[in-house]
């Protein structure tokens, strides 16, 4: 394993390689939406809206995964995209002032652990090598990707641990 110092800080600089595919069945989610271009989101723009889904978590009824915040991303829009920061429901019956229902369909994913120290950029290009290397494709729709956060983990953290999920055609 290759360790880097840096001010005083070690960082693992092994990159996680295990990526399995998951069936996930179709679901419906609650929560916040954002919408903005990749330079907005960069600067913290997501961040944002997810300290608001933290802050109004107990407003959304019928949670069927409290232990786990979604972060949705769909590129609809040109030279930007939507992000959903949700929890997912067993049922839609109210949906609290300034948030919005999410249906998702069943998909199939490549799923990736991405582990505190390591880069999220490579990360992300190591799942997107290796469904390439596979053969898979992008699955139909607009949905990007998904990601999976602990739900106590502070948006602000610099170093972040979460899935990576890319919807795929098996």
């Amino acid at each position: 394993m290759n360790i880097l110092w840096i001010r005083g800080a070690k960082l693992n600089m092994f990159q996680s390689h295990d990526i399995t595919i998951v069936e996930k069945p179709a679901f419906q989610a609650v929560g916040m939406e954002w919408k903005g271009t990749f330079a907005e989101a960069g600067a913290g723009g997501i961040r944002q809206v997810i300290q608001q889904m933290h802050e109004r978590k107990q407003d959304i009824q019928h949670v069927s995964d409290p232990e786990t915040l979604l972060g949705l991303s769909y590129h609809v829009t040109e030279g930007g995209f939507t992000h959903y920061s949700v929890l997912q429901v067993s049922a839609v019956h109210e949906i609290p002032e300034g948030m919005v229902s999410v249906s998702v369909p069943a998909l199939s994913y490549a799923r990736l652990e991405h582990r505190k120290r390591q880069d999220i950029d490579k990360s992300y290009e190591h799942i997107f090598a290796w469904i390439e290397e596979q053969g898979y494709k992008k699955a139909p729709g607009d949905l990007t990707h998904c990601e999976e956060y602990p739900v106590g983990q502070d948006p602000y953290t610099g170093d972040p641990e979460f899935n990576i999920l890319i919807p795929i055609l098996r």
